[in-house]
């Protein structure tokens, strides 16, 4: 087998010729060249001098009584002008009209899944109606023309009024049944303006995911009697919406490390759950978080508990979930998820960052899907299943959430992460073979097997612009790099190192540079090469051994990404030894290592274990 140079990254726009060879430098796209330049960043991975970043202050109001199907609602929009740039216009996302017939996306969509889309009835701006420009308004991307520029540091105030259908058909949200909602990305935002890319103008479709703010958030969703509200932030008014027993119940939970059934299905076919009035208006709040969604439903039953999060402050989380009765894996949601923000928050595990939310909330639906301080997971016939399924979306907690990553451009700062961190977590569930069993199964065999062009993409490539190779890009060929990195700098000096990565960049939006600038200067190494290796280009997983030569075996790497692996060793004297090679092994020669010996060996075998190896029949070499 012959190692091949890797074609030039044209679609990337990269130097010349870049191979898995070392190089001192890593590719800038001119957009974020233009950023490092003007000081909003900074080579050491810190924000700039200069960096800024918008956000604005939301008050909406949404009403939802199913069964009827339309969704009303009203916001005003206080934004924030922190940029040095004067805005003429800003640009709002109108994310429910992806369901909208004709408008983009990566799939087909069912009858049940198409709507008319999100019609604006009102829109004020400073004061003044505004009618949504002639001929658009049809797409998830609205430019809103401004009567008054807006300067740097001042800011201005959006009135809106909207309306939809929820759609029949329910994944990331929609109707779960006919009395069952889950809503998310219900109402109209203004698009995230930054300091490398300007206004986000990337079309939501509906395989990809999100961008937003830091924002503070008031939501009131107004329901009839007898349906219950969970939401994004803290109740403020459970009293109000809750009868006596049941808000002394959710209060007890908050501090309470056994469940408590804060409402069972008999409760509610007796209607002693909420304030028996026409419409109840439930009130939650959050502050300096990127998103809020909400489900409600009339029949699900609702857990509760809490767990200590930060040890040193007593600070607890509340941990919530609402099911239908009958789904048997959810009666284990509020346990796993206690176990899962424990875990996470302790210094000893990963990310070792207290959970950093006053609550998290599991709700029964169909998408699998991350929102902060809620997640939309799906009935799973394992319970072992469930609980991996859980814990990937609620590590989503630390990226995305905790930083603000643009994941429709760089899904990997997000994916990766989750997925990494749901395979610690696993390990010390289920034990080591059965979690790495799992991840091999899950996110690595479907890529290493799979030789497709478009499968091997450099990770950098843009998020928004794949459809093939998307799913290995953002989780699987990510992940593994991280564990990489992870094995070459031993766990004190990568959690040292990510530590400050995250500290820097909490609430912030960081983009890969970063990461890879924050992770070199933080660990005192530059590790340039090892990121050029993952991250800028076509490489795979693919070792070979070759014969016994002086005092050691030569590996081939016909792949080329700077894995680990163990040097398996039987000597002709009968003894057995394991030789692990952490991914330094590449780092001077990227296509061959020499694994120095102590005596003669009779076979060596190499094992990646999680790495795993695209051929592996020129794994072990046996002296003949």
């Amino acid at each position: 087998m012959k190692i091949k140079r890797l074609l030039p990254l044209l679609l990337l726009g990269a130097l010349a010729e870049p191979t898995l060879a070392q190089t001192t430098s890593l590719y800038q796209p001119r957009d974020i060249k233009a950023a490092f330049a003007k000081g909003t960043r900074s080579p050491d991975g810190r924000p700039g001098p200069k960096y800024w970043q918008n956000r604005a202050r939301y008050d909406i109001t949404v009403q939802a009584a199913p069964p009827a199907r339309d969704i009303r609602g009203r916001e005003t929009i206080t934004y924030f002008n922190n940029s040095p740039d004067t805005l003429r216009q800003v640009v709002m996302r109108l994310i429910m009209n992806i369901h909208r017939p004709g408008v983009s996306r990566d799939g087909d969509a069912s009858p049940d899944y198409l709507t008319t889309g999100l019609v604006v009835d009102t829109l004020q701006v400073a004061g003044q109606t505004r009618p949504m420009p002639a001929g658009q308004g049809l797409g998830t991307v609205q430019n809103v023309r401004l009567a008054r520029p807006l300067a740097p540091h001042d800011s201005v105030k959006f009135a809106v009024s909207w309306h939809f259908p929820i759609s029949k058909e329910s994944g990331r949200e929609g109707m779960i049944d006919p009395t069952t909602y889950f809503l998310a990305y219900f109402y109209p935002r203004i698009a995230v303006y930054d300091d490398y890319a300007g206004w986000d103008r990337v079309p939501f479709v509906d395989s990809k995911e999100f961008y937003n703010d830091f924002n503070d958030y008031t939501l009131r969703v107004q329901a009839p009697a007898n349906y219950v509200v969970w939401a994004t932030g803290t109740l403020q008014n459970p009293k109000q919406v809750l009868q006596p027993a049941a808000a002394k119940r959710l209060d007890k939970s908050m501090t309470s490390d056994a469940v408590i059934h804060v409402a069972t299905a008999a409760d509610l076919a007796k209607k002693n759950i909420t304030a028996q009035q026409p419409l109840n208006t439930w009130v939650w709040t959050a502050k300096d978080i990127s998103d809020v969604t909400f489900g409600v439903s009339d029949h699900y039953v609702w857990d509760a508990a809490s767990v200590v999060v930060d040890a040193k402050a007593k600070r607890r989380a509340s941990v919530q979930a609402a099911y239908a009765d009958s789904t048997v894996d959810f009666r284990q949601s509020v346990k796993n998820a206690q176990y899962a923000l424990g875990w996470f928050s302790n210094p000893n595990n990963w990310p070792g960052v207290a959970y950093p939310f006053p609550k998290m909330t599991a709700f029964q639906g169909f998408a699998d899907m991350e929102y902060p301080m809620m997640v939309n997971d799906s009935p799973q016939k394992d319970p072992k299943f469930a609980q991996f399924v859980q814990d990937h979306e609620i590590a989503h907690t630390y990226f995305p959430f905790y930083m603000g990553i643009n994941e429709s451009r760089y899904a990997y700062m997000d994916e990766g992460w989750a997925t990494t961190f749901e395979l610690l977590i696993g390990r010390t569930e289920n034990g080591k073979e059965a979690a790495d069993n799992l991840y091999k199964m899950f996110r690595v065999n479907r890529w290493i097997h799979d030789a497709a062009t478009a499968q091997d993409l450099p990770i950098i490539t843009p998020s928004s612009e794949l459809k093939a190779g998307y799913g290995n890009n953002a989780y699987g060929k990510p992940s593994l790099s991280y564990l990489a990195l992870k094995d070459m700098l031993g766990d004190a000096l990568f959690k040292k190192a990510l530590h400050e990565y995250m500290d820097r960049w909490h609430g912030k939006h960081p983009i890969p540079w970063d990461y890879f600038n924050s992770m070199s200067s933080a660990s005192g190494q530059d590790l340039t090469w090892f990121f050029n290796n993952w991250f800028f280009t076509n490489g795979y997983i693919d070792l070979a051994v070759f014969g016994f030569a002086g005092n050691g075996v030569t590996v081939q790497n016909f792949g080329g990404f700077a894995v680990p692996f163990d040097v398996m060793v039987e000597y002709t004297d009968g003894s057995k030894a394991t030789l692990h090679q952490t991914p330094a092994v590449w780092k001077t020669d990227p296509r061959q290592a020499y694994i120095s010996l102590p005596k003669t060996p009779k076979a060596v075998t190499i094992q990646g274990g999680i790495f795993m190896d695209a051929n592996e029949e020129n794994n072990t070499w046996t002296q003949r």
